[in-house]
Order: structure tokens, then C-alpha cells, then sequence
């Protein structure tokens, strides 16, 4: 069992940036593949980005590449997203999760789901 909680969401206006953490607890946090998605209002959850076990290979969503980098500390059981030049579409409910394999894009495919942090961007 892995029981995952993020932090750090809020309000900050267009082009600004945030960092959003998940911290793990549980169970071996390095055995895990980690990802975050994200779901809006009315809207299906969605990939953002995920991480290799170690932290060595990441993957991104279209929407957010080149403005959101993902990284984990495995040291510290935490996974991060840092989010920069925002976009009011980036507002969401975002929410980390573990899989016992790696590099998932399928939401189906994630063993483990963290509450969720809200990231409200305002134009």
C-alpha cells in the first residue's frame, strides 16, 4: 500500500508559476513509477507528465511541454511538478499517483492515487 498527498496548489495569474509536491508513505517509494495528471471541470482526467523509477527518464503531454518538468527525490519519498508560465487552462484539480510499472500514460494503468491539490490560474 502506498498512500500519496499533494501540496502546494493555489491561485497565482497567467504566466506565473507554482510548484506542486506528493509526498509517498508507505512502501518503497523508489519501487514506484510516478505520475501526475490532471481534471478539470466537466472534463475527463488527463496525463500531465511521469517519471522513471530512478528520476532518469520523464515524459510529458503536448499541452505542457517545454513548461512544466517533473522530478523526484527518492531520498525524501517526494515527487514534484514545477509549473511555469501558466495558462488558465492549466487550472485543475491536479493529482499525483504511484504504478508498480513505469512510465504509464493510462490513468487505468496507475495503482495508487494521491486526494488531489487544487491550481486555479487566473487571466
Amino acid at each position: 500500500q502506498v498512500q500519496l498527498v499533494e501540496s502546494g496548489g493555489g491561485l497565482v495569474q497567467a504566466g506565473g508559476s507554482l510548484r506542486i509536491s506528493c509526498v509517498a508513505s508507505g512502501s518503497t517509494f523508489s519501487n514506484f513509477g510516478m505520475g501526475w495528471f490532471r481534471q478539470a471541470p466537466e472534463k475527463e482526467r488527463e496525463f500531465v507528465s511521469h517519471i522513471s523509477r530512478s528520476g532518469g527518464i520523464t515524459g510529458y503531454a503536448d499541452s505542457v511541454k517545454g513548461r512544466f518538468t517533473i522530478s523526484r527525490d527518492n531520498a525524501k519519498n517526494t515527487v514534484y511538478l514545477q509549473m511555469n508560465t501558466l495558462k488558465p487552462e492549466d487550472t485543475a484539480v491536479y493529482y499525483c499517483a504511484a504504478s508498480l510499472g513505469e512510465l504509464r500514460v493510462s490513468s487505468a494503468l496507475y495503482d495508487y492515487w494521491g486526494q488531489g491539490t487544487q491550481v486555479t490560474v487566473s487571466s
